[in-house]
């Protein structure tokens, strides 16, 4: 029986992690279907995941895209194949570890049992929960955080999150085609639109752990969207 909960992991490169993450995801108490987006990895990731949908059948998708396009359309993409199949909620994870899919029951809850309409796993809610990150980006993602709150007054402490349970009916009421952002900033930017139309954000706090195999997908390009574009976005308002 399919799960009314599906966890969308973008891919890229992900051969050293990408067994793992999905069979941890399959090995949880409650049952969540798993959507791989895979941005054409030249190290064979999608193979891995194609392999495996033979051992979970109607569990385990895969959509490949042709080219690297963003962290952001990855997520758009599988937000409306998501939304097309029915699912009811729909989780980002990423596919390093750095989330820890224990935590994945912990996002569902707090949209399905205590009245979120989002849920972030947050790692400022609570102190500061990140480990084996050097300090400089420590300190990055901390104050680029109070930043965006400083900035757009929306009341999450950890808005570049990547960790993030959407009902459907969020996703359906934020205009998908016209988020501009596709790094980092894509974050701040669903966060902030779905807080302006009003709907309930909750933060869960999780240790984030920095990942232990593969390349970071980190830039300068990507800080610099999230820092410069969070003013364009405060100035726009949400699309007409």
């Amino acid at each position: 029986m399919r799960s009314d909960t599906i966890v969308i992991i973008p891919t890229y490169n992900e051969k050293e992690n990408i067994e793992a993450i999905i069979r941890a995801t399959f090995d949880q108490e409650k049952a969540f279907d798993v959507l791989v987006v895979d941005d054409n990895s030249p190290d064979g990731t999608a193979s891995i995941v194609e392999e495996l949908q033979k051992e979970f059948v109607d569990r385990l998708y895969i959509e490949n895209r042709k080219e690297k396009n963003g962290l952001g359309t990855a997520y758009i993409h599988g937000f409306k194949w998501s939304l097309n199949k029915g699912y009811d909620y729909i989780i980002e994870m990423d596919a390093d570890f750095s989330h820890n899919p224990k935590d994945l029951i912990r996002l569902y809850n707090a949209c399905a049992i205590e009245g979120g309409d989002v849920s972030v796993g947050s790692r400022y809610s609570v102190g500061v929960n990140v480990v084996n990150w050097p300090m400089n980006r420590v300190l990055l993602s901390y104050f680029a955080s109070k930043y965006v709150r400083f900035i757009t007054g929306i009341p999450v402490h950890d808005t570049t999150a990547g960790f993030v349970c959407w009902k459907r009916n969020v996703l359906e009421t934020i205009q998908l085609d016209k988020v501009k952002f596709v790094g980092y900033a894509f974050q701040i930017e669903m966060k902030y639109k779905a807080w302006k139309h009003k709907f309930k954000i909750k933060e869960v706090s999780v240790i984030f752990t920095d990942r232990t195999r593969g390349e970071s997908k980190m830039s300068g390009g990507i800080v610099y969207e999230a820092l410069f574009g969070v003013i364009k976005m405060r100035l726009n308002g949400l699309p007409k």
